[in-house]
């Protein structure tokens, strides 16, 4: 039996690529290598992949913009109509109160605007492959991610006879979240001001044995903060303090994640977030840094840089849009992300972002705050090149996009020249022109 030939990569890609310039058509080196491993998933015969090639290569043809095409326009006006189509709401998770995410114009204009933190920040976080079946391994890594504060876990009470802040765990609560009571007094060591108060154990044992924070005594003649001072003259507002305190200490999660949330999705276990820490969250064992994302663009640009925050500009985008209904081109919104994205960081598409940054004085100042960017032009002497669409609208001549881009040159014809005559069943002969110093003819 004779040995199929393996047909390498580099060589498929190649044929592709060949069989494309037959067509007329250059395919770029991503498409071709993507066509490669479809058709190689598919394993047709030769004659039939040549003809998908061929195939793609005239849609691709098609697919191709004329030259000098006013695609910022044509991307404008194919996101600018849909976006008048889309409501105003939010997502609500059923049956979790209070955990909502943006979407519709809000969310599209937020991403247009570059916002550094959305109004919903959330996560979708996906674990390993090996644990994404086991509810219990994927609750555990809930539990790292999401905060957990003392009033979580524990009643927090005030004994003004005694001066004295108490906290009780409950047991139920401390099971739950996975904490022990050593834990929360850790916690409370770590973030209570010690120059002021002081924890205490309570009389009992075992988890529940509730920790008591007295007022510390400050030592004779050492120097003492407005805080200290405002504490010993008023020393019940010491147990405010040490409460409100209390309840805002951290035991362990990650800073920024005030909830999470486990939904099954086909086969496997996904944990939603509600708030964002990209950063911290991919440091948890067990979290897939493939797959994890978040909608907060800024984030992603932190973590992996400008070419993964364009291509999550792109994504949100289409989603947004996607999930009303509306069909747009993912080319429109990809010009979008480019621009917004092509200097090396984001910039918002307004006069704080590319709009204010212009070269065109005229084109800044038709947009926005047109009187403070004229002044500003002329007292620094700019000089507009009148190269752009709106400049050019602007002092009522053609743009220079679509056929506007070609000038046509007139050459005057030397004296004595003659035009030759047409061919017959054409258009009729020109008339000679005359020389310059050629005297009128006679009537």
């Amino acid at each position: 039996m004779a040995e199929e030939k393996k047909v390498v990569p580099g060589e498929a890609a190649k044929r592709i690529l060949e069989i494309a310039r037959k067509e007329g058509v250059e395919l770029p080196p991503l498409v071709a290598e993507e066509l490669r491993t479809k058709l190689h998933n598919l394993k047709l015969p030769p004659g039939d992949a040549a003809k998908i090639v061929r195939e793609v290569a005239r849609r691709y043809r098609r697919a191709e913009v004329d030259a000098h095409e006013s695609v910022g326009i044509l991307a404008a006006q194919s996101i600018g109509e849909p976006g008048t189509q889309m409501t105003l709401r939010t997502f609500h998770y059923a049956g979790v109160a209070e955990m909502n995410v943006t979407l519709g114009l809000p969310r599209l204009i937020e991403l247009v605007d570059a916002r550094r933190v959305p109004s919903t920040p959330m996560m979708t976080v996906h674990v390993d492959k090996k644990l994404r079946a086991d509810r219990d391994a994927v609750q555990n890594i809930a539990l790292q991610i999401e905060v957990t504060t003392i009033p979580d876990v524990a009643s927090i009470g005030t004994v003004v006879e005694d001066l004295k802040v108490v906290i009780t765990p409950i047991a139920a609560r401390l099971t739950e979240r996975g904490i022990r009571r050593s834990e929360l007094e850790a916690a409370l060591q770590e973030n209570l001001d010690l120059r002021l108060f002081e924890i205490a154990a309570s009389g009992g044992g075992g988890e529940t044995r509730p920790i008591e924070i007295h007022l510390k005594e400050s030592a004779p003649g050492a120097t003492k903060s407005k805080k200290e001072e405002l504490v010993e003259e008023m020393p019940f507002k010491k147990l405010l303090i040490a409460s409100e305190e209390a309840k805002g200490i951290r035991i362990k999660g990650v800073t920024g994640i005030r909830r999470a949330l486990i939904r099954k999705e086909k086969d496997e276990y996904v944990i939603y977030t509600e708030g964002s820490n990209l950063e911290s969250v991919l440091e948890i064992p067990g979290v897939d840094p493939v797959r994890t994302t978040t909608n907060s663009v800024f984030e992603i640009y932190r973590v992996y840089g400008v070419e993964a925050a364009r291509a999550a500009l792109i994504h949100e985008a289409n989603r947004t849009l996607a999930e009303q209904g509306l069909g747009v081109d993912i080319r429109h919104l990809m010009l979008v992300a480019d621009v917004m994205t092509n200097e090396g960081d984001i910039r918002a598409i307004g006069r704080h972002g590319i709009s204010g940054k212009k070269t065109s004085v005229l084109a800044r100042a038709a947009f926005e705050i047109t009187a403070a960017h004229l002044l500003r032009a002329a007292i620094t002497g700019e000089v507009d090149e009148l190269k752009g669409v709106a400049e050019n609208i602007i002092v009522g001549q053609p743009i220079t996009l679509g056929t506007g881009a070609v000038n046509l040159v007139y050459k005057p014809l030397g004296p004595g020249v003659v035009i030759p005559q047409a061919a017959p069943n054409a258009r009729p002969p020109a008339t000679e022109v005359p020389a310059a110093d050629a005297p009128p003819e006679e009537a």
